[in-house]
């Protein structure tokens, strides 16, 4: 189905009622600000939440309504009792894809517009790897993943390094993908628009619209992996600084003195509180011990793995109290792998936050992530649904 645009005149009957149509599918696909009483897990929603939702008056919804239906981006279908007839986006209306890189692995999934995960599945890489073998394997697999759901309208790209204007700017974080234009390559490896931010952004953004984070106009996502990063969102929309950048927490520098680290400089976050830093740790008692190996031991009454991730968690919480002191937002939310060791982590967080922040901020809420290890992919597909433009066709 092809959707024509027609340009009016602003100020104009048509400008009004195409501005109009796009508040209803904004609040049917779920984007930034149409945050909305009423709806379902489906995304569904009835017309009067529809009008209470938009603030439009009801006739104007129930006209929007069937001009949507029309086009083909709008279904409805009918209902029992107070909910009545329920308004959703069509099936139809298109697929996007979502792809999640991380230092060793992949992860693809493939949504609907109002970022809803349809099929998703995530494989090994090589530690080190070129980009070009990654967006390879990324490919093949979203066109597995698609075969009968139609064409993948746009792909939102997850990255764990600094992203500015398309381009990683990282020799030591992620060397592989230093200095490329991912935009560009992945455009040229997918053939659709991409969009491109860093995993620790997305992770914040599928928090902050379908995680823990739901509620709260202000929160900060931190990411502790083999790295650690932190996406902002204040105001209900994410902030990414004057380059891009912003939220590259764990190169905060807690010691001077302290272990080197990878970016160059000593005594940075990432250097105390990373996967990686757990399990040296750890290396003397339990050898060749994955991060799973450690947590299973920690639960099961070994001091020296129970020290290590406290240990972590004290240093993240005095990175944590800096940042909450500058930007007081209502929530802190910890992602990635090392939130698998829940409280044991989250608990001497929270005493390190209380050490070192404001009395004003330092019972801010530090919470472990409500989608885990897919929260990066969820806001990837959400990216790509938030960017993919619907143009409803006027004749």
């Amino acid at each position: 189905m092809r959707h024509h645009r027609t340009d009016a005149a602003p100020g104009s009957t048509s400008t009004l009622r195409t501005a109009n149509q796009q508040r209803v599918l904004d609040v049917l696909r779920g984007g930034p600000g149409s945050e909305a009483p009423g709806a379902d897990d489906e995304g569904e929603f009835t017309q009067a939440e529809l009008a209470r939702a938009t603030g439009l008056a009801p006739a104007t919804v129930s006209n929007i309504v069937r001009e949507l239906i029309a086009s083909g981006l709008v279904e409805s279908e009918a209902g029992s009792g107070r909910r009545g007839s329920a308004v959703r986006l069509a099936r139809g209306a298109g697929v996007v894809g979502g792809v999640d890189f991380g230092h060793s692995h992949v992860a693809v999934a493939v949504g609907d517009l109002t970022g809803r995960l349809l099929a998703e599945e995530r494989r090994p890489l090589e530690q080190g790897h070129a980009y070009t073998e990654a967006l390879r394997m990324a490919s093949t697999m979203l066109d597995a993943m698609t075969a009968g759901r139609g064409t993948i309208r746009h792909i939102g790209l997850g990255l764990p390094a600094p992203v500015t204007n398309d381009v990683v700017r990282s020799s030591a974080i992620f060397p592989g993908w230093d200095g490329v234009n991912t935009r560009a390559a992945a455009e040229d490896h997918f053939g659709i628009p991409v969009h491109v931010e860093n995993d620790a952004n997305l992770g914040a953004l599928a928090e902050h619209r379908q995680g823990v984070g739901r509620g709260h106009d202000s929160s900060v996502f931190v990411k502790i992996s083999s790295g650690v990063g932190a996406g902002i969102i204040i105001d209900n929309q994410l902030f990414h600084g004057a380059g891009g950048t912003a939220g590259e927490i764990g190169h905060l520098t807690l010691d001077d003195a302290g272990p080197l680290c990878r970016c160059g400089s000593r005594g940075c976050l990432e250097a105390y509180t990373s996967t990686g830093t757990v399990l040296a740790m750890m290396a003397g008692q339990l050898p060749q011990a994955s991060l799973d190996d450690v947590l299973d031991a920690a639960h099961t009454g070994n001091v020296s793995a129970q020290r290590a991730l406290e240990d972590a968690g004290l240093h993240l919480g005095k990175g944590i109290a800096s940042v909450v002191n500058l930007i007081n937002p209502s929530l802190v939310v910890i992602g990635g792998d090392m939130a698998r060791a829940g409280d044991l982590l989250l608990e001497s967080a929270r005493i390190g936050l209380r050490r070192h922040a404001l009395d004003s901020v330092a019972l801010t809420p530090i919470l472990a992530s409500e989608l885990g290890e897919r929260a990066s992919l969820v806001g990837a597909v959400l990216l790509a649904a938030e960017r993919t433009e619907l143009v409803v066709e006027h004749v």
